[in-house]
C-alpha cells in the first residue's frame, strides 16, 4: 500500500468519526443537562428536608416543612422530563460533549426527588386524624 492511499483512507476514516467537543464548549445539550440536574438536586434536597421534618425556626425551613414534598414532586418531574429530552436528542455517546452524562445524572436526581417527595407527601401529619396511627 502506498503512502497516498494510506493518507486517503485515513482522511476518509477521520470524516466518519465525530470529534468530541472541547472542554470549554458550551452546547445546548450541556446547558439543558446542567439546568435539569440542578432542578433535580433542588427537588431532592427539598424532599429530604420535608421527609426529615426539620425542626428549625427559620423561614426557609418552615417553608420547606410545609411545601417541600410538593416542590420535590414538581422539580423531580421537571428534571426527569428535561433530562430525558436531552438524552433523546444527544448525538454521539458519553464523552462527546453533548450533555448525555449530565442528562443521566439529572434523570437519577429527578427520580430520587420524586421518590422523596412521594414519601414525604404520604406521611401522616400530626393532628389531621388521618392514617393508622394510635389515638
Amino acid at each position: 500500500m502506498s503512502l497516498p492511499s494510506v493518507l486517503s483512507v485515513a482522511a476518509t476514516d477521520a470524516t466518519l468519526h465525530t470529534v468530541a467537543a472541547d472542554v470549554y464548549t458550551v452546547s445546548i445539550g450541556r446547558i439543558g443537562a446542567i439546568v435539569s440536574a440542578l432542578i433535580g438536586l433542588l427537588g431532592s434536597v427539598g424532599g429530604g428536608l420535608a421527609l426529615a421534618r426539620t425542626s428549625g425556626r427559620g423561614r426557609v425551613l418552615t417553608w420547606t416543612r410545609r411545601n417541600g414534598s410538593v416542590t420535590a414532586l414538581l422539580a423531580g418531574s421537571l428534571a426527569v422530563a428535561i433530562g430525558a429530552a436531552v438524552a433523546a436528542t444527544a448525538e454521539g455517546g458519553l464523552g462527546t460533549g453533548n450533555g448525555l452524562g449530565g442528562a443521566y445524572v439529572a434523570i437519577l436526581l429527578g427520580l430520587a426527588a420524586v421518590l422523596l417527595g412521594g414519601l414525604a407527601r404520604s406521611r401522616t401529619r400530626p393532628g389531621t386524624g388521618t392514617g393508622t396511627g394510635t389515638a
